[in-house]
């Protein structure tokens, strides 16, 4: 770093330097989380039937890992038998059961209360956890047939929250209540090898496609992912000088040669979510009436400020002539509030959107607006991500903050948002759920997280999961590098000296 700072303090020179060059992004994004569009996306149908859906995918798996380890299991000289429905539970016989999990928790969001708020006169904040420090929460297992209580030591040691799908061997005690000796549940699933999914392409294309695989490979060696989440911009002049840093360094204006040559191996920059402070605030009816007097044209300059927006279109406009860029929508980002968020609006990038691909191309844009959740494949290896909603929400049914836990858990449970629908908006799916996790990625994000932190968790047929709980940068200052080769992490910090 001495060297690069000598040379940013040289006056200017005649002196010729190479031209460095950015190495190539292998990108094959996957479309699991896109939603129908037009007539064929409608809310009108129930969404209990989310939850069967994700019991009919999951059940089979979980209860293959049950029968394999409770399978021909004795305890006290009575044998454990396996039955089909919660209902058929009886009292006093030593069974596993499996079946979706329900926290019955007082301080949960109620439906209700939510329909009548517009007689309160002011509405409760929200609450940051929902668990009751009087012991009220209740964990229950339901199917089809009805739903059962859950007692027992190992539900005090395990993470659960609505909608995971487990299996539970114990028995039933005088009061009706499952008492439980030991849970499983679905562990990951197949794990796709590196390149197994660019290769199967190749294979369907002319003779030479192989060839042209295995060139990506050669020119992908070395290669880093960058990661960023929480941009923050509000479109106010005094907010960017820590994004122009960021900017700056990724393009290779802020450093000098060696480190230039470091940023040139950044293929790929994956923005995951909340680009933007927050969006338009929801009013209520009796404001959007007064509101109505200040229209003109139809524009009503108190409910929108275009600035943030702006911002963020110029600085994607700005890194895209060198990087190519894969944005997720958050929260706070102008996209469809319920999961899976669809991509922002191209309307949003007036100068961004020369960068993405034409309308009805298979072939995915240098820029790449797409949803939340979001997984593809980038230089062979699988990634899956979303903006933070998931873990947040998991966060508000636990007692500790173990971010990575949360992260681990929901690969575990293969379930991307299992707290999804009943304390997370979603789209009420009817044909399949799309949160249900059929192939375990090699790497799984998370934006917006309180702190970086990573590890690398292992499943039972050998796969391995590198695990980045992506830091807000508004607040941190700090971007994850994320090698192609050994899948190591690093972090880059960004601070502006204050002397106050």
């Amino acid at each position: 770093m001495s060297d690069d700072t000598e040379d940013l303090l040289k006056p200017p020179s005649d002196e010729e330097y190479p031209t460095i060059e950015r190495l190539p992004s292998s990108y094959n994004p996957l479309h699991s989380f896109t939603l129908a569009k037009g007539d064929q996306k409608h809310y009108q149908q129930q969404y209990g039937d989310m939850y069967f859906l994700r019991l009919a995918m999951l059940k089979p798996a979980v209860e293959e890992i049950a029968a394999e380890t409770w399978g021909d299991m004795e305890i006290a000289g009575e044998k454990v038998r396996r039955v089909d429905r919660v209902l058929d539970v009886r009292q006093g016989e030593l069974c596993w059961v499996a079946g979706t999990v329900y926290m019955d928790m007082p301080l949960k969001p109620n439906i209700l209360d939510d329909i009548s708020k517009d007689h309160w006169i002011s509405a409760p904040p929200p609450r940051e956890k929902y668990v009751s420090s009087s012991g009220q929460d209740q964990t229950m297992l339901e199917d089809e047939s009805g739903r059962l209580r859950l007692v027992g030591t190992p539900l005090q040691i395990s993470m659960l929250v609505t909608g995971c799908i487990i299996a539970v061997m114990g028995t039933e005690n005088a009061n009706g209540d499952f008492e439980i000796v030991d849970m499983k549940f679905p562990d990951l699933p197949r794990q796709p090898q590196r390149w197994e999914r660019d290769e199967g392409s190749a294979a369907l294309l002319n003779g030479d496609g192989k060839s042209k695989i295995e060139e990506q490979k050669g020119r992908t060696r070395g290669g880093k992912i960058a990661i960023v989440s929480g941009l923050g911009i509000n479109g106010d002049e005094g907010d960017t000088l820590t994004l122009d840093l960021l900017m700056e360094y990724i393009l290779g204006e802020a450093c000098g040669p060696s480190t230039q040559k470091e940023v040139g191996n950044i293929s790929r920059l994956i923005i995951a979510g909340n680009s933007i402070t927050e969006g338009t605030p929801l009013h209520s009816r009796d404001e959007l009436l007064d509101k109505k007097a200040n229209k003109k044209y139809g524009y009503d300059s108190s409910a929108y400020n275009p600035a943030p927006t702006a911002r963020l279109d110029d600085f994607l406009a700005t890194l895209l002539p060198s990087v190519p860029i894969t944005l997720l929508p958050g929260e706070g980002d102008p996209a469809n509030v319920s999961l899976p968020q669809q991509p922002i609006h191209p309307a949003m990038f007036p100068r961004a959107r020369n960068y993405l691909a034409m309308p009805g191309s298979d072939e995915p844009g240098w820029f790449d607006s797409v949803t939340n959740p979001w997984e593809g494949d980038v230089d062979g290896w699988r990634l899956m991500g979303n903006g933070g909603q998931p873990i947040d929400d998991v966060f508000k049914y636990v007692e500790g903050d173990e971010r990575l836990e949360m992260m681990e858990n929901l690969l575990r449970w293969r379930c991307g948002a299992p707290t999804a629908p009943d304390t997370l908006w979603c789209y009420p799916f009817q044909d399949k759920d799309q949160f249900v996790i059929e192939e375990c990625p090699h790497v799984y994000f998370v934006g917006s997280q309180p702190s970086f932190e990573t590890t690398i968790i292992e499943g039972p047929t050998g796969q391995t999961v590198r695990l980045i709980a992506v830091p807000k940068f508004k607040e941190t200052g700090e971007l994850v590098l994320l090698s192609t080769d050994t899948l190591e992490t690093e972090i880059i910090k960004f601070e502006v000296f204050n002397e106050s």
